[in-house]
């Protein structure tokens, strides 16, 4: 029998959890500045979390059923809205050797900055049991070059594509799913196209074809083995096709009209989706909550989600133990638990963060889900298929993450003060250089 994920009931609920779960916090911290956790006399322990935006265990009561099941333990957690503030201030703390949670969450565009330089300040979790059911590449990612684990997997971020069908009727396009995937099929060039047609047919001058360009140039890039950085650690952006061929077909959408100029994620892009702006979006699998409390119950049925042209990563955390955390073994068993198949099964259904295990990916929780709100879509059946298209080895940078925003922001340059592509690169590798160095 098929699940259904439900992300109105759950969203809900995550915003109270994380409310609740700062309060406490705030209740039992000594000022914020030491880590908190530690062993009482009567042989119990306190474990401490600091985590950002919505990993997912909060937000479902996973550590009150581990506080449940293991009564000698207490978890304190502290969450973080924003990532890069969270990691600022994790960096902060690294440096000066205190404030540092028993757990961490890593985010996987600072993974690899994590493994090069601070790997002697996080626990080796290769010796966890259960580590061999993640995917390969996962785990990989934050592996040292001599075999120690830094942090265990939590999510991944197979794409697809979001439409909305009632916007594609009216456009002239199919409308089934599976003849939408058919119209790109194997070649993101198509998918732009298909925006071409959209826009020559749409009965609505005012209607977008895709949100932004920076989500098409994340798809292409994230698709490849090597993106910004090869294994060496040498940046390679400036003469890696893949990144050129994805910033030319991004800056042609940019260019075109056929885009909202609405970043995702920027505070611009909720009332895009709120308004119905547009009628595409690409979607890694824990998008796919924050697009339907956006769009809101008036659109649930309008949005479906089709295979993507080709398949891609993007995003996905990790969970560090501290290696000077008083509760090390505790912390180290924590992070095995929540990360198991059986929790990153019960994560997706409640809120539709994709395994990173591939144990859970291939369960009947997974493979027979579906999503109300996207007219019932297979999300188990399509982000499934999408995961074992990703490469299997996936070369990480120090700087991803910033790089990657960079483009993001060079796009920008092209959809909203109408720069050339030309004048966008040029300032982009301006402010790579800057922020890389």
């Amino acid at each position: 029998m098929g699940t259904t994920w439900k992300p109105f009931r759950t969203r809900r609920a995550a915003t109270v959890a994380a409310a609740l779960s700062l309060v406490v916090v705030a209740g039992c911290s000594s000022g914020g500045d030491s880590t908190g956790g530690g062993r009482s006399d009567d042989g119990s322990v306190t474990i401490t979390v600091g985590l950002f935006g919505v990993m997912g265990f909060e937000e479902t009561g996973l550590f009150e059923r581990y506080m449940d099941e293991n009564p000698d333990v207490r978890v304190e957690v502290e969450v973080a809205g924003d990532e890069q503030t969270y990691y600022t201030a994790l960096q902060t703390h690294l440096a000066a050797g205190s404030g540092l949670k028993d757990i961490q969450g890593i985010e996987i565009g600072r993974a690899k900055e994590i493994v090069d330089t601070q790997a002697d300040n996080f626990a080796d979790l290769s010796g966890t049991a259960g580590t061999d059911h993640f995917l390969p590449w996962k785990l990989n990612q934050m592996t040292t070059p001599d075999g120690q684990v830094l942090g265990l997997g939590t999510d991944i971020g197979p794409m697809a594509v979001c439409y909305r069908k009632d916007m594609f009727e009216q456009a002239g396009l199919p409308t089934d799913r599976e003849e939408v995937a058919a119209l790109w099929d194997g070649d993101w060039s198509r998918y732009v196209e298909v925006g071409e047609e959209f826009m020559a047919n749409s009965a609505d001058p005012d209607l977008s074809y895709m949100d932004s360009s920076t989500g098409l140039f994340n798809a292409m890039v994230y698709g490849s083995s090597e993106q910004f950085y090869n294994a060496e650690g040498d940046l390679i952006y400036q003469e890696n096709p893949v990144v050129a061929d994805a910033w030319e077909l991004a800056s042609r959408a940019a260019s075109s009209g056929m885009t909202a100029a609405l970043r995702q994620y920027q505070p611009e892009w909720d009332p895009g989706l709120a308004n119905s702006t547009f009628a595409t979006a690409v979607c890694p699998a824990w998008m796919l909550a924050h697009i339907s409390e956006k769009a809101g119950e008036q659109n649930a049925g309008n949005w479906d989600i089709a295979k993507a042209p080709l398949g891609a990563n993007w995003g996905g955390s990790f969970l560090s133990v501290v290696e000077d955390s008083p509760v090390r073994d505790e912390a180290a068993e924590l992070v095995a638990w929540l990360t198991a198949p059986e929790q990153q099964q019960y994560i997706f259904q409640e809120l539709g963060n994709f395994p990173s295990s591939a144990e859970a990916i291939g369960s009947e929780e997974v493979t027979t889900a579906t999503a109300a709100y996207f007219d019932d879509a297979p999300i188990g059946e399509i982000f499934g298929a999408a995961a074992l298209e990703i490469p299997d080895e996936q070369v990480l940078g120090r700087k991803d993450g910033t790089i990657k925003d960079a483009f993001g922001q060079g796009l920008q340059l092209i959809e909203s003060q109408g720069r050339s592509a030309d004048e966008a690169w040029e300032a982009t590798e301006e402010n790579i250089a800057r922020a890389v160095g």
